[in-house]
């Protein structure tokens, strides 16, 4: 399995992180950049954020994207209606296209999740042509994401399963500053640059918030699932509690802090 994110619903990833990562990828685009009639990959597609932000630049050649997650797959897919774009599952460490494919490859909110991420990074460089670029961005958990370590800061608060789960969720692969870009290099890219990238997440009110999360979804859905009933019923009320902050149940807005990295395909044949 190359891929550690929990996936229920569709709809539900939206409400808890599919809204954010739509505000994200314009961003991450032009930290990546694009060229008229480049063929880009997006790894890790996800309900399509990237891949429909990339369709919005008409002078791209082709767009294809990839996830793991038939769930995801099947929602992307339902909701295509570009020519050029051609979704299919698939593993991230072992992607089914031919060495040199792609000018570009891009992985939104993805390695991450991924065990093995230096495999994926290297199996981005093997489908990128020389000359061409490879980029990604992930959440910084610990340090970028006041929202969701609102919750895991609470659960850690309350038992020793929470405290795994902060411990878990703050330090997973490449969110440390600097990690991605030691990735990149080891995995032969060149001109590697690191950035820091920030949107706001905005909340009508708690169960915006909280609802996907109870229903399951993500990584700190995954933790509400193995508690029981007083279990949940106490963490809910902890979260509403740190979420409410004292005051009336309404709208809430945490900046989000994500590390983006880029590199070039160095042409080995000049080596």
């Amino acid at each position: 399995m190359t891929s550690s994110f929990n996936v229920h619903d569709a709809a539900g990833y939206e409400q808890l992180m599919g809204r954010w990562s739509q505000r994200l990828a314009p961003l991450f685009i032009g930290f990546a950049g694009l060229a008229k009639g480049e063929k880009v990959l997006d790894v890790g597609c996800g309900t399509g954020s990237l891949t429909f932000a990339l369709a919005k630049s008409a002078h791209l050649g082709t767009i294809d994207a990839i996830d793991y997650s038939p769930v995801f797959v099947e929602a992307a897919q339902r909701r295509n209606t570009d020519p050029r774009i051609n979704i299919r599952q698939g593993d991230a460490c072992a992607l089914p296209y031919e060495d040199g494919t792609f000018d570009r490859a891009m992985a939104l909110l993805v390695l991450h999740f991924v065990p093995e991420a230096g495999k994926a990074v290297a199996e981005m460089r093997r489908v990128v042509r020389p000359g061409g670029v490879v980029a990604a961005v992930v959440w910084d958990h610990l340090g970028g994401m006041p929202g969701m370590r609102m919750m895991v800061d609470t659960v850690a608060a309350l038992s020793e399963g929470g405290r795994q789960l902060r411990s878990r969720y703050c330090f997973q692969p490449m969110m440390q500053p600097g990690e991605m870009k030691r990735t990149f290099v080891e995995q032969g890219l060149s001109d590697v640059t690191e950035t820091e990238l920030m949107i706001r997440m905005d909340y009508q009110d708690f169960d915006d918030y909280w609802a996907p999360i109870a229903a399951g979804e993500g990584p700190l859905g995954k933790y509400m699932a193995t508690l029981d009933a007083a279990e949940r019923t106490r963490t809910d009320a902890a979260v509403r509690d740190a979420y409410e902050a004292g005051r009336p149940d309404g709208p809430r807005s945490f900046a989000n802090v994500a590390w983006a990295c880029r590199g070039v395909v160095a042409d080995t044949r000049r080596a």
